[in-house]
């Protein structure tokens, strides 16, 4: 019995991780901008995800998480429904971007340091 459960803990921790990492990791996709406006905000946990209005296609973008928003210095409100911004981020998929850098008006707010 003890030998069975040897190599089954490794197994399982293994099979736990995968999904997490597959969510959360970068695909390796083209750098793009977009530019845009705000028609829907879900901010929260594991990251926030807004859609915007890009010549009239609806594109998915995921911002950071709550604190990685405000550590780039975005506040309350800056994220909202009609609010235009311009977007510089990964390519991950059909109308779909990982941000990692974004521009409301004049300001500049970074919310991945370590990628651009």
């Amino acid at each position: 019995m003890r030998q069975s459960l040897t190599w089954l803990l490794p197994f399982v921790m293994l099979l736990s991780l995968s999904p997490a990492q597959a969510h959360h990791g970068w695909t390796g996709g083209e750098t793009i901008e977009i530019e845009g406006t705000i028609t829907a905000v879900r901010l929260g946990n594991p990251h926030g995800e807004l859609t915007l209005d890009v010549d009239g296609e609806s594109w998915t973008v995921e911002v950071g998480q709550p604190w990685r928003n405000e550590r780039a210095g975005l506040e309350e409100g800056d994220l909202a429904e009609g609010v235009e911004l311009r977007l510089s981020g990964e390519h991950s998929g059909e109308r779909l971007m990982k941000a990692e850098q974004l521009w409301i008006d004049d300001e500049h707010y970074v919310l991945y340091p370590g990628r651009i």
